[in-house]
């Protein structure tokens, strides 16, 4: 099976290449179209700043590539808000998968710290990308994970898979039809974020 990450000017990219070959994959990182469209499964993961990220991937013709693969893709962290239509961060037209808008946390009390950063819970977990999360970690639905964002996607009942709670309900995870995203960073998230990972190539 070839697994393709999405090369572009995002962080945190090498940390899902990692966490690939510790599930025994050795991925391709590649901006190649062809390559690309040739994957079985495309990861788009990454952290970064919205509109900067945006004008890289339209230099390449990337933004018009992403929106028209027809294997099972995976956004993380930035990679959702850009599967998303539009951006408060820099007022940022993104890829429009989703047709949700990106809103900036604003915290309504002082201990709020933005961005948010660290472990929380997921909840309201849907579809097979998360079939045994709760049993292989003996926890409950309501499991741990890892995020670093200042932006969110907002609830949908159309498309969020998965809840998180800070400063207000948001989607954690959405998806539609191929196209599959979380804000968290599975590739950080221990236990659960390997069996999110495997799930994903396994769908």
């Amino acid at each position: 099976m070839k697994i393709a990450i999405v090369k572009y000017n995002a962080g945190n990219i090498y940390s899902v290449v990692n966490a690939l070959r510790r599930l025994g994959i050795e991925p391709l990182l590649t901006d190649n179209h062809e390559q690309l469209m040739k994957a079985d499964k495309v990861i788009f993961p990454g952290q970064g700043e919205a509109s900067s990220a945006m004008e890289y991937l339209k230099e390449r013709n990337l933004d018009c590539l992403i929106k028209e693969l027809k294997q099972p893709v995976l956004g993380i962290c930035i990679g959702q808000q850009l599967l998303c239509q539009h951006s408060e961060e820099g007022d940022t037209d993104c890829l429009g998968v989703f047709p949700l808008d990106v809103k900036r946390f604003m915290p309504t009390c002082h201990e709020e710290k933005i961005p948010q950063m660290g472990w929380n819970s997921i909840y309201g977990l849907k579809t097979e990308l998360f079939n045994g999360v709760s049993a292989d970690c003996a926890i409950n639905e309501k499991d741990y994970v890892y995020f670093i964002h200042s932006y969110y996607v907002p609830q949908d009942s159309r498309f969020t898979i998965a809840t998180a709670d800070f400063t207000l309900p948001y989607s954690a995870a959405i998806h539609k039809d191929n196209f599959y995203a979380t804000q968290f960073h599975p590739e950080k998230s221990g236990t659960v974020g390997a069996k999110i990972l495997k799930n994903f190539i396994e769908i």
